[in-house]
């Protein structure tokens, strides 16, 4: 019997959560997707060190400061995950700017110049963006450009609405976040994966997006347990951390398909303008407070990142 990863892989695209080229180079997934948490991980990372060095140095050289060097360090981790995997590499604009669509535009369009300029097309790339209404309409100014998106911290129904309306290339919606709020709202401890409202919610996007033939990938993130993994068997992506990578491949379980697109509802279309989005994120405090939560955290990694480079160029 084949593994339960393996299982896993002939139905969906798997997509590494980590920027450790040891796991990488062990799982050998498809994609890799990054954020600052991973980044910075990647820098504590041994097997990072001579990248590391080589950009403090060249840095040092150029005198460029301490941000200007995290955000090239971001995109020489995702230059070298570019040498282990077949496919994409997702690479995050700064949370700091998840409400201005002009400054998201720009940052993304520098990133894919950095990829550029170390040999990386842009169709090797996914930019990430967080799935705030201005991050959302930045993505499709940047699509209509060429430049893939991905747009990440996605909690609802509303935000996945307006991504596919903007012609997203791949959306992340957070499954173990949002179950993590439910379980502290409603006082339990856990649920069945067939009740657990993370789970829930990727299979509702799942399914509105089959039975309106939106091309926008499903990705499904930020996973508790294997449970909620396999409750989502067959979803276009997922993406998964190490440990959980490392519990799938022990498991010899049969893992029956979960979600196909021919088992499509066939829901219809809804209109999402902005003043719906707006109303519909109001509505929804989990999804509310998970959004701003996200960002909050994306950028104190970020901030962490900027103050670990400021001491390595002055060491």
């Amino acid at each position: 019997m084949p593994s339960v990863l393996d299982q896993l892989r002939d139905m969906t695209v798997v997509v590494a959560d980590t920027g450790d080229v040891e796991m990488v180079k062990a799982y050998k997934p498809v994609d890799c997707t990054t954020n600052p948490s991973l980044v910075l991980a990647a820098l504590a990372d041994p097997a990072s060190e001579d990248l590391v060095a080589a950009e403090i140095e060249a840095a040092r050289s150029a005198g460029l400061t301490p941000e200007q060097v995290a955000e090239k360090l971001t995109v020489a981790v995702g230059a070298r995950l570019t040498k282990l995997v077949p496919g994409r590499v997702s690479t995050e604009v700064d949370a700091c700017l998840s409400f201005d669509t002009e400054a998201s535009v720009a940052r993304a369009r520098q990133i894919v110049a950095e990829y550029a300029d170390r040999g990386i097309d842009k169709s090797r790339i996914l930019i990430k963006l967080a799935s705030t209404w201005e991050g959302i309409r930045a993505a499709e100014i940047l699509q209509k450009e060429g430049i893939d998106c991905n747009l990440t911290l996605l909690f609802s129904m509303a935000q996945a609405v307006a991504c596919a309306d903007a012609g997203a290339f791949l959306i992340s919606p957070f499954v173990g976040r949002i179950t993590d709020w439910y379980k502290k709202a409603e006082g339990v401890d856990g649920y069945e994966a067939e009740q657990d409202p993370g789970v829930k919610s990727v299979r509702s996007i799942y399914d509105y997006y089959k039975s309106n033939g939106i091309k926008t990938i499903v990705m499904g993130a930020s996973f508790r347990n294997t449970d909620q993994i396999k409750a989502l068997a067959g979803c276009d992506n997922l993406t998964i951390g190490p440990a959980l990578l490392d519990d799938l491949e022990a498991d010899q379980a049969d893992l029956p398909r979960a979600l196909s697109a021919d088992k499509a509802s066939g829901v219809a279309p809804v209109t999402m303008d902005e003043a719906t989005f707006r109303w519909e994120m109001n509505a929804d405090p989990m999804a509310t407070e998970k959004l701003a939560e996200g960002i909050r955290k994306f950028d104190v990694d970020h901030q962490k990142l900027i103050a670990l480079v400021a001491e390595r160029l002055g060491a």
